[in-house]
């Protein structure tokens, strides 16, 4: 399967935040030349053939795994599964020629962030590893609090009642969004947008996924609000004191 890849004219990953990724690939061509795409973009990056390869890599840390679910040795689900059991803040991001809303769904339970097909364009994949990687700026606000729910924005961290909830990137930026605007309504298109990528293309599904995930967490620490589906429209964090 051949990408395209384009590379983006101005603004490149040495630009952004320094991060190391995991590629978990086992097309040679495809895993080669994203190692050295990357790394030409200042990225530690590291490159693992099959899946036995990517636990081993995946021991010292990372910070995101891109993950291909067609490996030869393992279930990429099934390796996404394990990999976000293992290491609850990575982002990952799966990159595979699946198109099938199924999959998507499926991988992104499976604790997936993110999901790109190929082929894709390397500008896309760029602008993706910027949004999951960057950390937004707190500015003056260090804490949101409803109730006895709190969002540290600075540690990234979320208590109710004084208990840890423990929340995936993308899952701590959807709550951070909703509850920083409490009471009023998120268009799909903004939390897409300012969770995601302001360029986002791909499908919202992610989105109500991510929701659902959430929602589940919360409900599990009996915390005093919830998030309300604005049908067609967005959503919205509800607050009770």
């Amino acid at each position: 399967m051949t990408l395209r890849f384009v590379r983006l004219a101005s603004r490149t990953l040495r630009d952004m935040s320094e991060g190391r990724i995991l590629i978990v690939e086992d097309d040679d061509a495809i895993g080669s030349e994203l190692l050295r795409l990357l790394e030409a973009e200042g990225y530690d990056a590291i490159w693992a053939p099959d899946a036995r390869q990517a636990r081993m890599l995946a021991r010292p840390g990372a910070d995101l795994v891109l993950l291909d679910l067609g490996l030869p040795d393992e279930e990429g689900v099934a390796l996404c599964r394990d990999l976000r059991r293992e290491h609850p803040d990575a982002v990952i991001v799966a990159l595979t020629a699946r198109t099938a809303e199924l999959d998507v769904i499926v991988t992104l339970e499976a604790g997936a962030d993110d999901y790109l097909t190929k082929p894709f364009r390397l500008s896309e994949l760029l602008a993706r590893l910027r949004a999951h990687l960057r950390r937004r700026p707190a500015g003056e606000v260090r804490e949101l609090r409803a109730g006895s729910l709190s969002v540290n924005l600075l540690a990234r961290t979320v208590h109710v009642a004084g208990r840890p909830v423990h929340l995936r990137p993308k899952e701590f930026d959807l709550l951070a969004t909703l509850v920083g605007r409490s009471g009023a309504v998120v268009s799909r298109e903004d939390l897409m947008s300012e969770v995601w990528d302001e360029h986002w293309s791909g499908p919202t599904k992610t989105l109500d996924v991510h929701v659902a995930a959430l929602r589940r967490k919360l409900t599990a620490m009996e915390s005093p609000g919830h998030i309300v589906t604005a049908r067609g429209y967005g959503y919205r964090y509800e607050a009770e004191f």
